[in-house]
């Protein structure tokens, strides 16, 4: 019997193969020690009030969530002692993180969003961290959030933790993207997909359709092509993590186009850019898919303020492109 590969296993062999690596084996495996603590956290949260408002909000004003400031917290402070990063970015935090003593000489820089889809904890459905790293840049102070626009091809590691019915790492480091999951037993994450690739076929897209009537035309006529053309299953757990990892197995488009609600003929778009777009688009591309933003891939963004939102459209590679070119 074959036993699938641990990640302490295949970190050690990536190193051994590429030295060069050393910071980014740290991290990733300081990443998933975060994602093991986080996995057990949510499995109890009704159990340890974790449940509920914190009576807080971000600097979105958006309602943070209890469990929200937990994993904001861990990450923070787990992500600021090991010294590797020179600066940290996230979603809960209006600035970035103060970095103090640590990291003064580090080479890389991480954003993440501590916990994607938190409402979901209270129903029991799939929640997520996601993470993107880059390299620091030289020519600006480390706390300066300058630090975070760069392009999404500039990232080195990227990734996401699912929590769900099984708890599931997926990252690249720009050589395909990789699947393990934790074996709750053996407190250890095994192999389960190696050099990941989203099928040809697109059997699902998830969207929020409620939001339909407040697209532009040009975004209207891609999800109503995709629904009634393409006759794709609409599948939405309103966490980008759950939806994007279903794609990627099944094959499939997730898209959040920009919306107006007010009717003032302003589109405004709502995913963070640095925090969810990025990662996301840089994990679908390395799986062979394709993102945008409705111009240009997501990879050639690199934005102009830390908290900036931006349109995504990810999934299957060919029905993008298309769009693109149609539209």
């Amino acid at each position: 019997m074959n036993f699938p590969s641990t990640l302490s296993q295949f970190l050690i062999k990536e190193l051994s193969k590429h030295p060069e690596k050393d910071g980014l084996v740290a991290i990733l495996s300081d990443l998933a020690t975060i994602g093991k603590i986080i996995s057990a956290h949510t499995n109890k949260a009704g159990l340890v009030d974790m449940i509920g408002l914190a009576d807080k909000t971000n600097i979105q004003g958006e309602e943070i969530k209890k469990l929200d400031v937990f994993c904001n917290d861990l990450c923070k402070n787990y992500l600021r002692q090991i010294g590797n990063f020179a600066a940290m970015a996230s979603e809960e935090e209006d600035e970035v993180v103060d970095m103090g003593e640590f990291g003064q000489d580090a080479k890389y820089i991480i954003a993440f969003d501590p916990l994607d889809g938190s409402h979901n904890v209270e129903v029991n459905l799939p929640v997520g961290t996601i993470f993107s790293v880059q390299r620091r840049l030289s020519e600006f102070d480390r706390s300066d959030e300058r630090q975070f626009l760069q392009p999404g091809k500039n990232q080195v590691l990227a990734g996401y933790i699912l929590y769900s019915s099984s708890t599931i790492l997926v990252f690249s480091w720009g050589e395909g993207a990789y699947e393990f999951t934790l074996d709750q037993a053996l407190g250890e994450f095994l192999l389960t997909r190696e050099k990941m690739t989203i099928p040809d076929r697109c059997d699902t897209y998830s969207f929020n359709e409620s939001n339909l009537k407040y697209l532009s035309a040009r975004d209207q006529k891609f999800v109503n092509y995709l629904r009634d053309d393409l006759k794709c299953s609409l599948r939405y757990a309103a966490a980008m993590v759950a939806d994007v990892h279903r794609n990627l197995i099944t094959g499939g488009i997730f898209t959040y186009p920009r919306v107006d609600k007010k009717g003032t003929g302003e589109f405004k778009p709502k995913l963070r850019l640095n925090y969810e777009a990025k990662p996301m688009a840089y994990i679908v591309e390395q799986a062979g898919g394709f993102s945008t933003n409705g111009e240009v891939s997501l990879l050639e963004v690199a934005g102009e303020k830390l908290h900036e939102r931006v349109a995504v459209f990810v999934g299957n590679k060919d029905i993008i492109e298309n769009f693109l070119k149609t539209n």
